[in-house]
C-alpha cells in the first residue's frame, strides 16, 4: 500500500470512528467529549480526566490507539484494520477502551 492509498484508507476509517463516537455521544451512553484535530488525530476525553488518542501513523502505515490500558497499533488487512499483536479489530478495540475508561459498556 503506497502513501496515498494509506492516507485515503486511514482517513476513511477515522471518519467512520468519528461518526460512531458522535452517535454514541448522542445516545448519552457515557459522558465523553471528542475532538478531531489536524493530521488525522481524534482525542477523546472523559469526565474523570482520562483520554484516548487515535492517530494515523504514516511512516508505519498504521492507526495507533493510546489508552490507559496501553498502546495499540492497527494495520489494514482485507478491508479491516487489525491489531498487530492480537488481530483485534480497531472498532472493537475503541469500544473496549472506551468502556474501560468510562466505566460503562459502549459499543460503537
Amino acid at each position: 500500500m503506497d502513501e496515498r492509498e494509506f492516507m485515503t484508507a486511514a482517513d476513511a476509517e477515522l471518519a467512520r470512528i468519528e461518526a460512531a463516537l458522535d452517535a454514541a455521544a448522542m445516545r448519552g451512553v457515557a459522558d465523553f467529549d471528542f475532538e478531531t484535530k489536524a493530521g488525522g488525530v481524534i482525542e477523546i476525553e472523559f469526565d474523570n480526566g482520562s483520554k484516548i488518542i487515535l492517530n494515523r501513523h504514516l511512516a508505519a502505515r498504521e492507526i495507533w490507539l493510546a489508552a490507559k490500558s496501553g498502546g495499540y497499533h492497527f494495520r489494514p488487512e482485507g478491508g479491516r484494520w487489525l491489531g498487530t499483536r492480537d488481530g483485534e479489530e480497531l472498532l472493537a478495540a475503541v469500544s473496549r477502551t472506551l468502556s474501560e475508561q468510562a466505566g460503562v459498556r459502549i459499543v460503537l
